[in-house]
């Protein structure tokens, strides 16, 4: 009998002993997700996985390990915090703030008004200005923003979607002002119009015309900002929206293939714009299986590029991507819990092997974050990075059984979703059949079941309940003059801008989208003209058309 076959016979033996002896407790014994976890994991478990082939080395195909050689001995990673609320000034002294604290990067939140391409005195956005985000309608806004940080110091990630192109052209427009040379801007903007479609819903136009506002700023991108990110393809919010572990990888993934096969199809040389595509990931309360899925999802990734897209360039093949810890697992009851909920969340992260880090406020449940609340969240990284060792080596955890097994696992698991995908017809066709958004419901119920039926406990919600509890945490209010302020900021702009310069830039704008030239310069230059955000985005509407979702049942 050769050492496998006596090391499976004595775990047969010893699972028995377990069994028949041993007491479990009443609860289920699964991921967050719900895949079944094994009460012991040995050799036989990983006896099918190949240490070069499946693992590797850090900074070497297949990059399961992380992309970098030295990872966190030579460089942490970035330090963000979301930050964004109220008016442009209100934000600009929360951004000197965090990185008077040791922020190495800024990260804007926007008010729903500007995620959804409206100017602050729409009429639908009335009572949201400013209240979940910073509002911006204008280079007027963006100004102040960044006034007094330098954009070729720091790294600067925007949060948005439908009218991502728009808020890029007065980013650049704000550097212009500052004399900083276009390929010294480094960060990220989110862009993932994908994404929107299958989770958050903040979208403006159809996917075809979405997908060409990408291609355009891929373009545009390459050329002219080769430090910034294009576009972020976003995990989180699939996540927060009820998926599984499995389903935010293979679905996020399968957005970025779509993405990559759109810039191939609009010219794009794949191994000029896909080395600048980032990710962005969840980081949820199950500790090993997050670890797992960022393992997976480099492995995956590189596999995709190298052999069935043909990139050449190895940084074709690496995953790049931000977390943030789990907004949806934060709950109101008992905010102070939600700080040891983020270190985890985060120390995950930062054992998956991320790039960049963002560490949620125990109060963002309740309320936009307090400076104190906002503080603890990084203070939270700090000591990761600087107390626990665990920046010390790369990927300890390789080599675990459970780790390794559960890594292939949800590999395995994602490429049964890549098949079902294509059999659909590709993203689009499965966005529009509604594919995605039912797996989201039915993953969403299946969670919410198993905590209503104290299946999975959450502390201080289902189980540990204080009756009588005060919340004594300071919260963080908007008052109402946030949104008159902003709207006489945009009147004043509108009186003082020359008028023809913006009519003129909004038929450039409606001649590129008609004739197919590259959208960035045309939305430059309006931004230079201080045309505002929602007269830019109703510029392309008339080309475009608006986007309605089918109804999924």
């Amino acid at each position: 009998m050769d050492n496998a076959q006596a090391m499976k016979r004595e775990k047969e033996q010893w699972q028995n002993r377990a069994q028949q002896g041993g007491k479990l407790r009443g609860v289920k014994f699964t991921t967050v997700s719900g895949a079944p976890i094994e009460m012991l994991y040995s050799p036989e478990d990983v006896e099918n996985i190949n240490y070069l082939s499946d693992i590797g080395f850090p900074g070497e195909y297949p990059y399961t390990r992380g992309i970098h050689d030295t990872m966190y001995r030579g460089k942490l990673w970035t330090m963000r915090q979301f930050a964004g609320f109220g008016t442009p000034e209100d934000t600009n002294a929360r951004f000197k703030y965090l990185l008077e604290h040791g922020q190495t990067g800024l990260s804007t939140a926007f008010d729903l008004p500007t995620l959804m391409g409206r100017d602050a005195d729409d009429l639908l956005s009335e009572g949201e200005v400013g209240i979940c985000g910073v509002s911006v309608s204008s280079l007027a806004d963006m100004e102040i923003l960044f006034h007094g940080i330098p954009l070729d110091k720091v790294s600067t990630s925007m949060t948005i979607n439908a009218p991502a192109a728009m808020l890029l052209a007065f980013y650049v427009a704000v550097a212009e002002q500052q004399k900083i040379q276009p390929q010294l801007l480094r960060g990220t903007i989110q862009n993932d119009i994908l994404k929107e479609y299958i989770a958050q819903k903040e979208w403006i136009y159809p996917p075809t015309p979405s997908m060409r506002i990408i291609t355009d700023m891929f373009s545009y991108c390459t050329k002219e900002l080769p430090q910034f990110n294009p576009i972020s393809i976003s995990g989180y919010h699939i996540r927060e929206a009820g998926s599984t572990a499995v389903q935010e990888l293979a679905f996020t993934l399968a957005d970025g293939l779509a993405y990559v096969e759109a810039g191939v199809a609009a010219g794009l040389d794949i191994d000029e714009f896909v080395p600048r595509l980032s990710f962005f990931f969840n980081s949820h309360l199950d500790f090993f299986e997050e670890i797992a899925k960022f393992r997976a999802a480099r492995k995956i990734w590189a596999k995709k590029m190298r052999y069935k897209y043909g990139a050449k360039n190895p940084k074709s093949w690496m995953l790049r991507f931000h977390t943030q810890t789990a907004g949806c697992s934060l709950t109101a009851q008992q905010p102070e819990n939600n700080i040891m909920r983020t270190a985890f969340q985060a120390l995950a992260g930062v054992l998956g092997g991320t790039q960049s880090l963002h560490t949620n406020s125990m109060d963002e449940t309740l309320a936009l974050p307090s400076e104190k609340a906002v503080k603890i969240a990084l203070r939270t990284q700090q000591i990761i990075a600087h107390e626990i060792g665990v920046a010390n080596t790369i990927d300890p955890l390789a080599g675990s059984y459970f780790i390794e097994s559960l890594t292939r696992q949800m590999e395995e698991e994602a490429e049964q979703y890549f098949e079902k995908i294509d059999a659909l017809g590709g993203v689009i066709a499965a966005i529009e059949q509604g594919f995605f958004q039912r797996e989201i419901a039915d993953a969403a119920y299946r969670y919410q079941n198993e905590i209503d039926k104290k299946e999975k406990i959450i502390v201080g919600v289902n189980d540990f309940v204080e009756d009588d509890e005060q919340i004594e945490i300071p919260l963080l209010t908007i008052p109402p003059e946030v949104e008159i302020k902003q709207r006489q900021r945009l009147a004043d702009v509108r009186q003082s801008r020359n008028q023809e310069g913006v009519e003129q830039a909004l038929k450039e704008i409606q001649r590129a989208a008609a004739d197919g030239s590259n959208l960035m310069p045309r939305l430059i230059d309006a931004a230079r003209a201080y045309v505002t955000l929602g007269e830019m985005c109703n510029a392309l509407v008339e080309q475009f058309g608006v986007y309605e979702e089918p109804a999924v049942f």
